[in-house]
C-alpha cells in the first residue's frame, strides 16, 4: 500500500481543484455536448465515449464559479465514479501532483458542512480542494439523471 497519492490538477477560473488520478481515464479537448432534457442543473448535457452516453457535471455551478460559455480550449475529464462513467468541464487541467498522503486535510477539519470535498492540500501558492466524484450528486440527482439518462437516443451523440 502506497503512502503517497496522485492528483490531477484543474482550473476553473483562478481556482484549482482536484480529483484522485486513480478515477481519471483521459483527459480531452472539449466536444460537442448533446443536451439532456429532465437532467439535474449541473448536469449539461452527455457525449458519447466509445458507444458509451457519459453525462457532462458542469463544475462551474456544483463550486459556485463565475458562469462562462464553453471555449474551444476548455477540456474534459473522463472519469469513473463507482456508479459510473463521466466528464468534468474544466477551464485547463495543469498536471499531476505527486505527494505524500499525510500532505492531505480532511476537509472537514478546515470547513464544516463542505460537500463534495473529501480533502485539501495546501501549495506554496494556495490550497487546493480534492473533490470526491463518489459524493459529487444528491440521492435526489441520481435519480432525474438517471430517468434523463433512460431516455437518451444513440444516433443523436457523436463519439469522443
Amino acid at each position: 500500500m502506497s503512502d503517497r497519492t496522485q492528483l490531477l490538477l484543474f482550473n476553473l477560473g483562478e481556482r484549482r481543484y482536484a480529483v484522485n488520478l486513480f478515477s481519471v481515464e483521459r483527459v480531452v479537448f472539449i466536444v460537442d455536448i448533446t443536451p439532456l432534457p429532465k437532467a439535474p442543473e449541473i448536469v449539461l448535457g452527455v457525449v458519447n465515449v466509445g458507444g458509451e452516453i457519459v453525462p457532462v457535471y458542469d463544475l462551474r455551478k456544483r463550486f459556485r464559479v463565475a458562469n462562462r460559455q464553453i471555449k474551444l480550449s476548455d477540456q474534459l475529464i473522463l472519469a469513473k465514479t463507482s456508479k459510473q462513467r463521466v466528464a468534468l468541464t474544466a477551464d485547463t487541467v495543469s498536471g499531476v501532483l505527486d505527494l505524500p498522503a499525510e500532505r492531505i486535510t480532511t476537509a472537514q477539519k478546515i470547513v464544516t458542512d463542505v460537500q463534495y470535498v473529501e480533502g485539501v492540500v495546501k501549495l506554496e501558492d494556495g490550497l487546493v480542494l480534492i473533490h470526491d466524484l463518489d459524493e459529487f450528486l444528491s440521492p435526489r440527482e441520481e435519480i432525474a439523471l438517471d430517468q434523463a439518462l433512460e431516455e437518451v437516443t444513440e444516433p443523436m451523440l457523436r463519439n469522443v
